[in-house]
C-alpha cells in the first residue's frame, strides 16, 4: 500500500510538471522562440550623434578582440568612444590607447573615475563618468557596451535605425555568448534560455495602457552588453544614479526607463558577440552565482520558491520516468516523458541559434540542476558576506547602503 501511495504521488507530481510545461509552452510569451531580432527599421535622413561608453576593469585579455570592432564602426553620423578604465591593474587603459593608435576609426577617449564611493557598483560609477564626459558632445544616443563585446561594422547604424524607426528609448541586444568548450556548450545556451523564460522578449516590446493614459511596457529587461539608450530618456530616468547600487544593472536600467514612461526593446543579436571565454565550469559558476541571489531580491522565501519551481519543472520529469521504469508505473513514465519532451522541444530553437547539436536538448534537466546549485551557492555566499563579488570587489545588498537624494 505504501509503495502504491508513493507511486501515485509521483504520478500526480509528474502531471503537475506536465501542466506547468504546457503553460510555459503556450502562455509565457513564447519565450522559447528565437526569432526576436532587430525590428523593422529604416535609415534616417539625418544620422543622430552617438557616444559609446565602455566601462572596463582588467580587460586587457579581451580588449584586442572587442575595442577595434567599435572603433571600426561604419556609422554615417558623428560618433566617438569613451573607454572608462575602472581601476585596472593589467594595463587596460594603456592597451586601449595603443589599439586606437594602430587604427584610423572613431575617436577614443580613455579616462578613469577613481574608486567608486559607497553605494555605487564599480561598473555604474564608470558608466556615470563616461556619460558625464559624453554630455559635452550632446549626443542624441548613448551606446552602453561591455569591454568583452565585439560589434559587426554595421552594428551601430542598425541599432540607431531600429531605435528611430520604432520610437524606442532603449534598444538592447542579447549578445551571442561564446560557445566553444564542453562546459560552455552545456551551460551557455541554457543561460540565455532561462533569461528569456524570466523575461520573454516578445512581452518587453509590447505596451499596455498605464495610469492617465501613459504607455508602459509589460515586462522590463535589457542585456547589459549592448544597450542603445536615448540621452533624453537617460536624463528622465536618472541613469545611472537611480540604479547606482544595482548588481543586475541591465534589468534595473530597463525598469527605470519604463517607470519614467520610456519604450524598450530587447532581442537576440546577429551582429553582437561576446568574446569572453568561460572554458571551465568554475568560470561559469562564478558568472551565475555572483548575481543569482540578487535576482531573487535576497529573499529566502523567493529562494525557496525558486528551488521548488526548478525541481518541479526540470527535475521531476526525468525522475518520474526513472520511477516509472523501476516500479512499472506507466502513468509516471508517460507523464514524465511527455513533460521531458516538451522541455527538450522548447530548448531546441536556442540550441539552433547557438549552432549546437540537438542531442544536448534532453540534457537540460542536468543543466538546470547545475543552475539550481549555483543559485543556492549564491545565497550561501551572500550570507557569508561574499555575495555579489566580482573582480576584487564585494557589493552590499541594496538597502544596506545610505541612500542619496
Amino acid at each position: 500500500m505504501g509503495q502504491t501511495a508513493h507511486v501515485s504521488a509521483v504520478v500526480w507530481t509528474a502531471a503537475v510538471s506536465l501542466a506547468a510545461w504546457l503553460w510555459l509552452l503556450l502562455a509565457q510569451g513564447f519565450f522559447w522562440r528565437t526569432d526576436v531580432r532587430l525590428p523593422t527599421r529604416r535609415e534616417p535622413d539625418v544620422w543622430p550623434s552617438v557616444c559609446v561608453v565602455v566601462p572596463a576593469r582588467d580587460e586587457a585579455a579581451v580588449l584586442p578582440a572587442s575595442l577595434p570592432s567599435l572603433l571600426a564602426q561604419d556609422y554615417p553620423g558623428r560618433a566617438e568612444v569613451f573607454l572608462i578604465d575602472d581601476g585596472s591593474t593589467d594595463g587596460t587603459g594603456e592597451l586601449a590607447r595603443e589599439l586606437a593608435g594602430r587604427q584610423h576609426g572613431l575617436p577614443l577617449t580613455v579616462a578613469s573615475p577613481g574608486e567608486p564611493p559607497t553605494g555605487w557598483t564599480g561598473k555604474l560609477w564608470a558608466v556615470r563618468h563616461g556619460i558625464a564626459l559624453a554630455r559635452a558632445c550632446e549626443p542624441e544616443y548613448l551606446l552602453l557596451t561591455d569591454a568583452d563585446i565585439a560589434h559587426a561594422p554595421d552594428s551601430l547604424r542598425e541599432l540607431v535605425s531600429a531605435a528611430g524607426t520604432g520610437g524606442f528609448d532603449v534598444v538592447s541586444q542579447m549578445a551571442r555568448l561564446r560557445v566553444e568548450s564542453p562546459w560552455e556548450r552545456l551551460v551557455v545556451p541554457a543561460f540565455v534560455y532561462f533569461f528569456a523564460q524570466l523575461y520573454p522578449f516578445r512581452r518587453i516590446g509590447k505596451e499596455r495602457a498605464g495610469k492617465k493614459g501613459e504607455r508602459r511596457t509589460r515586462t522590463a529587461a535589457a542585456a547589459g552588453g549592448c544597450v542603445l539608450l536615448r540621452s533624453e530618456a537617460a536624463e528622465r530616468a536618472r541613469i545611472p544614479d537611480a540604479i547606482r547600487h544595482a548588481v543586475i544593472d541591465d534589468v534595473a536600467l530597463a525598469r527605470a526607463v519604463k517607470d519614467s514612461g520610456g519604450r524598450i526593446w530587447l532581442g537576440l543579436a546577429d551582429l553582437v558577440d561576446s568574446v569572453r571565454p568561460y572554458p571551465r565550469l568554475h568560470d561559469l559558476w562564478r558568472m551565475v552565482s555572483r548575481s543569482a541571489y540578487a535576482q531573487l531580491r535576497h529573499n529566502p522565501l523567493v529562494l525557496f520558491g525558486t528551488v521548488t519551481g526548478l525541481t518541479l519543472v526540470y527535475l521531476v520529469p526525468p525522475a518520474a520516468v526513472a520511477v516509472g521504469a523501476v516500479t512499472g508505473s506507466a502513468g509516471a513514465a508517460v507523464l514524465g516523458a511527455l513533460a521531458w519532451l516538451v522541455m527538450a522541444g522548447t530548448y531546441v530553437p536556442m540550441l539552433r541559434y547557438y549552432r549546437q547539436p540537438l542531442w544536448l536538448a534532453p540534457l537540460l534537466p542536468f543543466t538546470a540542476s547545475l543552475y539550481l546549485l549555483m543559485t543556492v551557492d549564491s545565497a550561501v555566499q551572500h550570507y557569508r558576506g561574499r555575495g555579489a563579488a566580482w573582480k576584487g570587489r564585494t557589493y552590499a545588498r541594496p538597502g544596506t547602503v545610505p541612500d542619496e537624494g
